[in-house]
């Protein structure tokens, strides 16, 4: 008589492979993850560095269009990112960059009323199953724009006679007075700082 065969011994190692593969492709994924964390906070720092470039270089603006509110021949270049800057804009970046638990690698202004930052994570994205991630940092980089956002017109010849020109921002419309500088604009009045696209 033959005795009943019996597969039961023979499916055990066919499960233990496909539990490995399943085991490992989770561990793939989790070390996909683990970068795209990493380069997100990366990212995450080099917008926040680049905004607060752009915001100290807004803020330096408008205190020098407040120095010289009585010279309105002077508030074109204001406007157009023309001035000297007591302070410079990337330290304020930074600062942001090391408060995202990141690096500044570089901070410069590309062109007029826009900054430019890259920066570099402090930590790797850590080990996984895929070989030299353990010392992988991620990098990123982001850019900053001032949009000036108000219009003025001076009298013909640019002689203001001690009167201030109408300031027009957006959609308000400011009648400054020599005389009454208690209400003028804020920076966000006059400029819009933004991430460039």
């Amino acid at each position: 008589m033959i005795p009943p065969r019996r597969d039961a011994g023979q499916a055990f190692p066919i499960y233990l492979t496909v539990v490995a593969g399943l085991l490992f492709l989770a561990l793939a994924y989790l070390a996909v993850g683990q970068a795209s964390v990493n380069r997100s906070s990366a990212q995450t720092a080099a917008d926040s560095a680049a905004l607060a470039a752009a915001q100290n270089e807004r803020d330096q603006l408008t205190a020098q269009w407040v120095t010289d509110l009585l010279d309105p021949t002077k508030w074109q270049d204001i406007f157009d990112g023309k001035a000297t800057f007591t302070q410079d804009p990337c330290q304020r970046a930074r600062e942001l960059a090391t408060q995202n638990d990141a690096a500044l690698n570089n901070c410069f202004p590309p062109g007029l009323l826009k900054y430019q930052v890259d920066v570099q994570t402090n930590k790797t994205v850590g080990h996984s199953v895929v070989p030299g991630t353990e010392d992988v940092k991620s990098k990123a980089h982001a850019i900053a724009e001032i949009e000036p956002l108000c219009t003025f017109k001076l009298p013909g010849g640019g002689a203001t006679g001690g009167t201030l020109p109408q300031l027009t921002c957006k959609d308000k419309v400011w009648d400054l007075k020599p005389g009454d500088l208690s209400a003028l604009p804020k920076p966000n009045d006059l400029f819009d700082v933004h991430l460039a696209d």
